[in-house]
């Protein structure tokens, strides 16, 4: 039996590789504390505004038009290897879906938010994670999208997620959607490879759950994640990059 491809090491050889050939692209469209300071409307925050600023007024494009969401689970929306939400980064998802200004409600576009995740739903040996989390998120109409089988992990399903939104007519162009995650060797590149926006969540999950309920300035970020905020930090400060934007959008 042939072994699997290991994603992960796929992913960090990915990384290395951007990072030395095309660092502008490990570089968020928009960076935020957390999930809980997630735009409503994203079109004008990841839309570069130093872009727009050196545009002639009479020709400038409109911000994008953000209509679906890819948010990754682990550190985004639950601490690592659980699926506990802490209340506000839930509450934030209720008003995602239930505001009548907000692009992502479930009544006017059911299919416009999906959890793309690392373990749940990427295997049958996390299933059962990925069920839980839509049993908790059932109000919400918020589904696990389930990895095809040969399909690689984070950063390299972005065609199968595109085709999951088109299929449901949610979006025509990849530009349509914005990754929303903590990690830029897995978020970030995967809209880059896919052609979408990316929303980078640099503190990931900082509220506990369980026992450690009510807890705030907690941080569960593993080494790369924090390693990751030292090269964006210089990438962006030091070299003065940009980050790169879906095709068209240059």
């Amino acid at each position: 039996m042939p072994t699997q491809p290991n994603s992960s090491l796929q992913a960090f050889n990915l990384a290395v590789s951007t990072f030395l050939k095309n660092p502008s692209q490990l570089l968020p469209n928009l960076t935020i504390p957390t999930f809980i300071q997630l735009p409503e409307q994203l079109g004008p925050h990841v839309y570069p505004s130093q872009q727009q600023q050196s545009s002639n007024a009479s020709t400038s494009r409109p911000p994008p038009l953000i209509r679906a969401l890819i948010i990754d689970k682990d550190n985004t929306l639950c601490p690592p290897k659980t699926t506990l939400f802490p209340k506000p980064y839930l509450d934030k998802l209720h008003s995602l879906r239930t505001s009548p200004t907000s692009p992502f409600n479930k009544d006017k576009s059911p299919d416009s938010i999906l959890i793309v995740s690392n373990r749940a739903g990427s295997s049958a040996a996390h299933e059962a994670e990925a069920r839980d989390l839509e049993s908790t998120l059932s109000a919400l109409e918020i589904p696990v999208f389930r990895l095809p089988v040969g399909a690689r992990k984070k950063p390299f399903c972005g065609a199968e997620v595109l085709a999951w939104f088109r299929e449901r007519g949610v979006v025509e162009r990849a530009d349509e959607i914005a990754v929303v995650g903590d990690r830029i060797g897995t978020d970030v590149l995967m809209a880059v490879g896919m052609g979408a926006w990316s929303v980078w969540c640099r503190d990931g999950v900082t509220e506990g759950v369980g026992r450690d309920a009510g807890r705030t300035g907690l941080d569960y970020r593993g080494f790369l994640a924090k390693m990751e905020v030292v090269v964006e930090r210089y990438l962006r400060e030091t070299k003065g990059l940009r980050p790169s934007v879906p095709k068209g959008w240059e």
